[in-house]
């Protein structure tokens, strides 16, 4: 297992259980709704080496990032991002699951898939094996039979015209419940949680390496949002920096 250790605020005595983390990671997080978004990114600020994100991630960052699975209640991703990453159903390990219910969460998160279009498939094993039934958000302007077809075998939920309005989605999750929302990317979602001025906090892994070429950031969208963030924690693990921020 990878040692990670804390450097700020408070440099932490020795390497990091992983309730360590996974009270660090819960720290300051309030009210009904909570938006976390993780992603990974190069030094020079790309989003991808060799198009996909896992190719910027080491041992740190995953695990790091199956303590954020382990403390939400809904893990929401774009369906461009499924298709790229090569997503399976959304399950945690048994150790986090024993926490989760001895922390009176259910056992395993929630799927939440955005997709505008509806391009998914049916039968894939997001749907097919996943322990809890996947909810999928989409506008009023997808095709009705891929409607149909998804609605077999999740929820199928509208929130906004040709695109997804985050603001409704997270209304909806939190109707449902799932106000902890963990999401996973891609950089076209990010950037609609931006604009929608929706986001809580930001957990970025600077992976220490330089891509060049013309690989995306992690927020990919037209309209300029900027908002405020401040840092909560700095973690380490070697040359790999594990930063979080909080919304001002």
């Amino acid at each position: 297992m990878s040692e990670i250790t804390r450097v700020w605020p408070t440099p932490a005595a020795g390497p990091a259980t992983d309730d360590d983390l996974a009270d660090w990671y819960d720290e300051q997080t309030a009210g009904e709704a909570w938006t976390r978004v993780n992603f990974v990114a190069s030094l020079d600020g790309a989003a991808t080496h060799q198009g996909r994100s896992a190719g910027l991630s080491d041992d740190a960052d995953h695990r790091v990032f199956d303590i954020l699975r382990r403390l939400c209640d809904v893990v929401v991703v774009g369906a461009g991002t499924v298709r790229i990453e090569g997503y399976g159903a959304m399950r945690v390990d048994a150790a986090s699951a024993r926490w989760r219910t001895e922390h009176g969460r259910h056992a395993q998160p929630t799927f939440a898939l955005v997709s505008a279009t509806l391009n998914l498939d049916p039968e894939s094993p997001v749907f097919a094996d996943a322990p809890v039934r996947p909810i999928v958000f989409t506008g009023a302007a997808a095709a009705a039979d891929r409607r149909r077809a998804l609605e077999a075998v999740a929820d199928v939920v509208t929130c906004g015209d040709a695109l997804v309005d985050t603001r409704a989605m997270i209304t909806e999750l939190v109707a449902r419940g799932l106000g902890r929302i963990h999401c996973e990317g891609g950089p076209h979602l990010f950037g609609a949680l931006v604009a929608d001025g929706t986001v809580d906090e930001l957990c970025l892994t600077l992976s220490p390496q330089l891509e060049g070429g013309t690989a995306k950031r992690i927020t990919d969208g037209s309209q300029a949002a900027p908002l405020g963030m401040r840092l909560a924690h700095v973690l380490a693990s070697a040359d790999t920096l594990l930063l979080r921020y909080l919304r001002e």
